[in-house]
């Protein structure tokens, strides 16, 4: 047997016994037989992460992740792998396995700092949690493959978990409604309608039903019709009958018992968890006050720039007239999804004509544009970017919300285009992903500081790459700015301040052009996801610092495109990202 895969054999072993990989072995195989190990229990044991990734080998499992004895193991596996990664001497490691070591302990310690905090008790909201997800997945239009019988058969057998799985969250709520932790009302109110949308009376009108309306060609007669039936079955026994309850459960007893107050800092515990949730999502330990002076600094240096701008146009009046212009004026929106979706398209030919300028390596994968289905965009963010496939060959996709055409100007198009898409989110992830080198758990990791981050860093760009020389794209860019800058004093504000959601959103309109509806989401998005929010503006100054840094110290040696390459290839916390950026310019130094 060869030393890595004894080294994995001992691994599995210490999940269920507890010992550890032999100690005759080098620190770096040991590192990589831990860490490989961690990642194959985690792709079975959160087979959803697996069906994202392209693995489809748990395709038909949805364990119950919600259950005291799922979560107790979870406790349990994660301080067996916390112990042995301690033991391993970073002095023994090259530089690659010293990060990888870096990040894994990282993200066990705040996996075991996060078992403070029962977040087991708020398992659902309105935003993105699983009783929205699952219906896109289910629509074939997302991760869940549909192309054999078997994969038609694999997601029945999904749906039946995901049953217990929504029961189970019921529980957990009934249980949050005893301990006083529970959800704001508005948010079980926006629940709602979501819910109800699944409750179909025809199993036709049902997302869950389009894998059979979509069956591939080479399915025959035969096999149609019994998937048809068996579809059938499973929308009117199982799918609707599940949200129903729930529905019901929400509407006549939950609703009741939701709270009237808006931040985390209302809970039992509530200042300790928020200060936990900032430190997750920005990987830093930041105090809520310092943040929340940050976002109205750069909230005023915004200003100050849109009116310079307006002044430019020539308008004559107000800051809020402005305002009010902007959301009003047809001009500025497109008349149709299609026209939409189409602008879109249209940019994505102009980023790719001039990238090469900032660098120097692009992703495999491809992406697509696509609008949020109609079922959810009410209550979604304006666009999100959903991954491709670990091989590449599922594309990303750079989803788009048409629900309220006024929210999507055209002078913003550009900038969150360059955030979600190109250089952003997909370069970053589809990047991430596509490093061979690097072990799978860091292939698919996520860190919002980094990822959002380098999102927010890359609409910089559009002036370096001569897309921002419209006066109104550069507005969309400053006004997409403005949005991070709102989410640092708001999100504080909500959860440390003891903001209302009125005050949140009267805030956030009084201080850019965003639509009221947008304006609503947002704020009902960072009360669902306390601190997420934050990462954006933190990331992004960072990565701008370090460029700055990096720039001053190498003087004419600086390359740009080298920068990019070592921060799209990382893919870590942002101490570690500092770590490394620190490490690559000591490098350069050396080599000249």
């Amino acid at each position: 047997m060869k030393p890595i895969f004894a080294a994995l054999a001992c691994v599995s072993i210490l999940a269920f016994t507890g010992c550890a990989p032999d100690r005759q072995l080098p620190a770096g195989e040991r590192l990589a037989a831990l860490v490989a190990e961690w990642h194959e229990q985690t792709l079975e044991r959160h087979p959803l992460g697996a069906t994202y990734a392209g693995d489809d080998r748990y395709n038909d499992r949805l364990p119950n992740y919600l259950s005291p004895g799922f979560i107790a193991e979870e406790r349990a596996r994660n301080a067996r792998f916390l112990q042995v990664a301690r033991a391993i001497d970073p002095a023994e490691l090259d530089e690659a396995d010293r990060i990888t070591l870096a990040v894994f302990l990282y993200d066990r310690e705040l996996q075991r700092e996060a078992e403070r905090f029962p977040a087991e008790l708020l398992p659902l909201n309105q935003f993105f949690s699983i009783q929205n997800e699952f219906p896109s997945l289910g629509s074939g239009r997302s991760a869940q493959p549909f192309k054999t019988v078997q994969d038609y058969r694999n997601w029945v057998k999904r749906v039946e978990d995901f049953a217990v799985l929504l029961a189970q969250a019921e529980a957990n709520m009934r249980e949050g409604m005893k301990r006083q932790v529970v959800l704001p009302r508005v948010l079980v109110e926006r629940m709602l309608p979501q819910l109800q949308a699944h409750i179909v009376g025809a199993v036709e009108d049902s997302l869950f039903w389009q894998p059979v309306e979509n069956f591939p060609a080479d399915f025959d007669a035969e096999q149609r019709q019994a998937l048809r039936e068996l579809y059938a079955r499973m929308i009117t026994d199982t799918v609707v009958p599940a949200y129903r309850r729930l529905h019901d459960f929400l509407r006549d007893e939950y609703l009741a018992a939701a709270r009237a107050s808006y931040g985390f800092d209302a809970l039992p515990d509530g200042k300790a968890w928020y200060r936990h949730m900032i430190r997750r999502h920005t990987t830093l330990d930041l105090d809520p006050a310092e943040l929340h002076r940050l976002g109205l600094a750069h909230v005023q240096r915004n200003l100050d720039e849109m009116r310079a701008v307006m002044r430019e146009s020539g308008f004559e009046g107000s800051l809020q007239e402005w305002f009010a212009f902007l959301r009003d004026d047809p001009r500025f929106h497109a008349e149709s999804e299609a026209a939409l979706l189409d602008g879109y398209r249209a940019i994505e030919a102009r980023v790719n004509a001039v990238i090469p300028r900032l660098f120097d390596v692009q992703p495999r994968a491809g992406f697509e544009v696509r609008a949020i289905e109609s079922y959810r965009a009410a209550s979604s963010a304006g666009a999100f970017y959903q991954s491709p496939s670990q091989d590449g060959k599922r594309p990303g996709a750079f989803y788009v919300n048409t629900h309220n055409l006024k929210a999507q100007p055209w002078h913003g198009m550009r900038t969150l285009f360059m955030h979600e898409a190109i250089p952003g989110h997909h370069f970053q992830v589809s990047l991430q992903q596509e490093q061979a080198d690097l072990p799978a758990f860091r292939r698919q990791g996520r860190y919002s500081a980094y990822t959002e981050g380098w999102a927010l860093y890359a609409e910089s760009l559009g002036k370096e790459l001569g897309l921002y020389d419209d006066p109104m794209d550069w507005y969309g860019h400053v006004e997409a700015d403005q949005l991070r800058a709102l989410r640092l004093v708001v999100d504080t504000g909500l959860h440390s301040r003891g903001w209302s959601r009125e005050q949140a959103i009267e805030f956030m309109l009084a201080n850019s052009s965003m639509a009221e509806s947008d304006a609503i989401a947002e704020v009902e998005r960072y009360m669902a996801f306390p601190a997420q929010a934050l990462a954006f503006k933190v990331g992004q100054l960072k990565i701008r610092e370090l460029r700055e840094r990096a720039a001053q110290a190498l003087g004419e040696d600086f390359d740009v495109r080298d920068f990019h390459r070592q921060v799209l290839r990382s893919a870590v916390p942002l101490p570690i990202l500092e770590d490394v950026i620190e490490r690559w310019i000591e490098q350069q130094r050396d080599r000249g």
